[in-house]
């Protein structure tokens, strides 16, 4: 099991870049109507939530400010499940939230997980770390 260890880190990256894209994908459709199938023209909360979904599906898709991304991104699912889903049944199985409860869930573990390596975030971070020459030193 060690020797798959080494691949954790990439795999979750690219976990994060598809489900951060396939988030950012609900939120196009209720603002945008792309891709096809979504209405294009949210209001009121569902203004809110698509704005939520876009913006920090894009964020968490290719690691920037990804932490802060997924706190608003878990609050929007959990906000989604309890108001919309919660009132047709007590189980996400039954009312249909548990594309919601799950995607809550991920980004709670985005949040206290990170970015990864392969990460704007990442970049930025070893780009301070990286050591200055300064000439006569």
């Amino acid at each position: 099991m060690n020797s798959l260890s080494r691949f954790a880190d990439p795999f979750y990256c690219i976990t994060r870049l598809i489900i951060g894209l396939m988030f950012a994908c609900h939120g196009g459709q209720k603002i945008l109507g792309f891709p096809p199938g979504g209405h294009g023209d949210a209001q009121g909360l569902m203004l809110v939530g698509g704005i939520i979904e876009l913006v920090c599906g894009f964020l968490m898709a290719f690691g920037f400010l990804t932490r802060i991304a997924a706190f608003f991104a878990a609050g929007e699912m959990a906000v989604a499940y309890f108001m919309v889903h919660a009132k047709m049944g007590f189980f996400p199985i039954v009312n249909k939230g548990e594309l919601a409860v799950a995607h809550c869930w991920f980004f709670l573990f985005v949040f206290f997980y990170g970015s990864g390596r392969w990460s704007i975030d990442a970049l930025i971070a070893r780009n301070k770390a990286a050591p200055v020459n300064t000439p006569g030193a």
